[in-house]
């Protein structure tokens, strides 16, 4: 309408063909579901300048200009929702070297596979709160190690009003909901702890700044019949091939609520388009890993092994060439999904050959496809790659 009454009060020389051709020009740089700009989620915060998962991490995402903070989310033994990426802790904290919780380590089954480690379930929120964060990468900054706390999701969802306040701009808060059936089988169901905490803070709507996140499909449906909050569909995967295609094994190979109900499909079958047309019955968008949108494949030599293109001795990311983009994208936006894709790096050893160690084409070849959102580890090169500031 606003370009059809321009058309109309324009001169002579400036015709509508012009001012179609400049909306067609808008469209291409910004092809999302909706026609904005995609979104920046801080992956665990701006984890990788920081201990992901706490205050200071999402803060340090916040201020590099993310639209929303990601606090994966496990239970306390006394029901707090606290942020930590998986129910088991030694990755992430100290709780290894402190010999008043040596006796806590025990084994129990997650999505079906036995992992012994110290379980949060198993501690007291007090208690957890002395425990402090580590940076979960070995190959990234050590030396705020030991310092930072391990936070609420009541902590996240103030610092994030907080934040919107001193900002001027609404910072949302993308919260998963981590090995759901898990929890609930050692009697610490997420799904309504989490909604009552959003519905105290007043985020109730489809327009709250929450997208709820989760790989299990059983408590997105149930989450969909009690909440209006955007959900997301996560699409995981194993690894991937020489020829760049995906590789499905346990416990990445499905939704773990498929293997218990005995479901035989597996996360590519989700992302087919008959799949996404499902996802679309309770979900509002779908989150695939990265090569099921852009795949990258080695090269190979005379003697069937990957060439080392770039001549360093190791192979890696930087080994691969990227591959046409899969039908993902348009298949999702066809089904009404939004789609947003994980998790984009800058370490030049976790880029194909093709971005040349540079994040930035990444996240432009990401853009083009057009892409509604993205997580990253750092959200100052994806704010950069979008905003081109």
């Amino acid at each position: 309408m606003k370009a059809t009454l321009l058309c109309a009060t324009m001169l002579a020389g400036l015709s509508c063909s012009v001012l179609g051709a400049a909306e067609a020009m808008a469209q291409t740089v910004t092809p999302t579901l909706s026609g904005q700009k995609p979104l920046i989620v801080g992956h665990r915060g701006a984890s990788g300048y920081r201990p992901e998962h706490t205050l200071e991490s999402y803060k340090l995402a916040i201020e590099q200009g993310a639209d929303f903070i990601e606090p994966d989310l496990v239970a306390t033994k006394d029901g707090v929702l606290v942020a930590r990426h998986e129910p088991i802790m030694s990755g992430t904290t100290d709780v290894a070297t402190r010999p008043e919780f040596a006796s806590r380590k025990t084994t129990r089954k997650i999505d079906g596979v036995d992992t012994t480690d110290w379980f949060a379930g198993d501690f007291t929120l007090a208690e957890i709160k002395t425990l402090r964060a580590k940076q979960a990468f070995a190959d990234r900054d050590q030396s705020h190690n030991g310092k930072y706390e391990i936070p609420t999701l009541q902590e996240i969802i103030d610092l994030a009003k907080t934040e919107s306040t001193r900002l001027g701009r609404v910072i949302g808060i993308y919260p998963e909901t981590k090995h759901s059936i898990f929890h609930a089988a050692i009697g610490l169901p997420l799904e309504d702890r989490l909604l009552d905490a959003l519905k105290a803070a007043g985020w109730t709507e489809k327009s709250s700044p929450v997208i709820i996140q989760s790989f299990e499909t059983a408590n997105l449906k149930y989450l969909r019949g009690k909440t209006q909050l955007r959900l997301i569909q996560l699409v995981d995967a194993d690894d991937v091939d020489k020829d760049g295609g995906i590789v499905l094994a346990a416990p990445f190979d499905k939704p773990y609520d498929f293997v218990v109900t005995g479901d035989k499909r597996s996360f590519k079958d989700l992302v087919t388009a008959e799949g996404l047309k499902e996802i679309k019955t309770y979900a509002d968008g779908v989150a695939p890993w990265k090569p099921y949108i852009l795949p990258a494949k080695q090269v190979l030599g005379d003697d069937g092994k990957p060439q080392d293109l770039n001549k360093d001795g190791v192979i890696d990311e930087r080994d691969r060439v990227l591959l046409p983009a899969t039908d993902v994208v348009r298949n999702a936006h066809a089904a009404g999904l939004f789609v947003h894709s994980w998790t984009f790096r800058s370490e030049p050893k976790r880029l194909a050959s093709n971005y040349k160690g540079d994040p930035g084409a990444e996240y432009k070849a990401f853009f083009d496809l057009g892409i509604d959102g993205l997580f990253s580890d750092f959200p100052d090169a994806a704010v950069k790659a979008r905003d081109g500031k």
